[in-house]
């Protein structure tokens, strides 16, 4: 009996330990920015793993976006010469070639596996880089721009080794 039941904690302990090297933790984030121009903007998104195999499968064109993340802004942006209207967008990228992307916004939602209406996808301008490093997960934040978008609010994106910057303001 005692055997048995040593068995048994054995089993349930090393059942136990494995499922705690496999959890992995994906957190809801949100980000709420008050942009130079008052307008509040919100970031809500999921720390999905970067996979950046399947952004190098992606369509040339094609609007990329790893779970959906979305922006709500409480009033329309003038962003260089893209003007973006108050409300909800999902942040994605479009695939330009396979060293060059741009950061893009849909107004609304996708559904999952679906591509927009590219005729309705609003493109900021933007700044791609590899060299910022490697980011494990989505990071997606509202910072002070740098170089071409100094004195500017910028939408980043960090996923992998892909690294974006889009002009907010």
């Amino acid at each position: 009996m005692k055997r048995s039941l040593a068995q048994l904690f054995a089993v349930v302990s090393l059942f136990a330990f494995a499922l705690t090297l496999a959890a992995h933790p994906h957190f809801n984030k949100t980000l709420v920015v008050k942009l130079p121009s008052g307008v509040e903007a919100t970031v809500t998104y999921n720390t999905t793993p970067a996979n950046e195999a399947h952004a190098a499968s992606a369509a040339i064109g094609a609007f990329v976006t790893p779970r959906r993340p979305m922006l709500k802004l409480s009033g329309e942006i003038k962003a260089g010469a893209v003007v973006v209207p108050a409300g909800e967008y999902v942040i994605g990228v479009i695939k330009n070639s396979d060293t060059d992307w741009t950061l893009a916004l849909y107004a609304g939602q996708i559904a999952r596996g679906q591509q927009p209406d590219m005729s309705k996808v609003i493109k900021l301008e933007s700044v791609y880089s590899t060299a910022a490093g490697t980011a494990a997960h989505m990071l997606i934040d509202i910072t002070p721009g740098s170089g071409k978008f100094e004195g500017r609010a910028a939408l980043t994106l960090h996923f992998g080794t892909l690294f974006l910057a889009g002009a907010l303001s």
